[in-house]
């Protein structure tokens, strides 16, 4: 399994459209799951950028805080490759679940949202006990994107997961963290998978108005970085049988830009 850490903007959907079919055949990937709530100019999902990451191989979509930004989403969010977080208002459109078959694996793939320093929702500890609950069973792969800002509260939720679900990643800060690892119950970790857009930038915005904001100066729009582009995700290998996690890598790398 690859997951992509925040798709953001046209550069990083451009790298992942140059890169992973090479990656899927290379690496013999049987499932790919991005997060691409950043994947319309760094605010949000519409057809077009979805359109064009299912195209190249991802068969699966995470979502986060800025699920609402591209008013698009409305017209794609009931496809069955696209999963919005579970613990919004239960009266939003989309699905807190999807389920998808890989080989003779379901695999259930969950988003969640975390509340600190971020937009009130319900709490992802229950929402996710509740799912669980409710999904598992024999052969089913529970996988899970965790869209928090602090690091406690993602690791936290992976000792809370551990032995009920085979996978567990972080989004949404935008760097990539060196703590990939399998947990003793068999959940595969890391608290964020990073992010794939431009490099040389504040968390994919034009760096020179990020310093100027916190200068003190007159806030400016933030506007996506141009110049080089980096790939951030993990590779993830499950056992078919236990569920469980057998071996993780992080991917890192990048290309200079045009």
């Amino acid at each position: 399994m690859l997951l992509i850490g925040d798709i953001s903007a046209s550069s990083g959907r451009d790298f992942v459209e140059s890169c992973l079919p090479r990656l899927i055949e290379e690496r013999q990937i049987d499932f790919t799951i991005a997060n691409a709530e950043n994947a319309t100019n760094g605010f949000g999902l519409n057809r077009k950028s979805f359109e064009q990451l299912a195209a190249c191989g991802v068969d699966a979509f995470t979502l986060g805080n800025h699920i609402w930004d591209n008013r698009d989403i409305f017209n794609i969010i009931d496809d069955k490759r696209i999963v919005r977080p579970a613990n919004i208002h239960a009266d939003c459109p989309g699905s807190d679940h999807r389920l998808f078959t890989v080989g003779a694996n379901e695999l259930v793939l969950l988003n969640l949202l975390g509340r600190v320093h971020m937009t009130p929702v319900d709490n992802p500890f229950a929402a996710a006990d509740a799912l669980i609950k409710r999904l598992a069973g024999p052969g089913r792969l529970i996988v899970v994107d965790f869209h928090a800002e602090i690091t406690s509260e993602k690791v936290a939720m992976g000792w809370y997961l551990d032995g009920r679900a085979s996978l567990m990643v972080g989004t949404h800060t935008h760097v990539q963290t060196n703590d990939a690892r399998i947990l003793p119950q068999g959940l595969g970790y890391i608290t964020d998978l990073g992010m794939t857009g431009p490099r040389d930038a504040v968390l994919g915005v034009d760096k020179d108005i990020v310093i100027s904001r916190f200068l003190g100066h007159v806030p400016e729009r933030f506007v996506t970085a141009g110049g080089d582009v980096q790939f951030n995700g993990l590779i993830c290998d499950l056992d078919r049988t236990s569920g469980k996690a057998v071996y993780l890598e992080t991917l890192n790398f990048w290309q200079p830009g045009i």
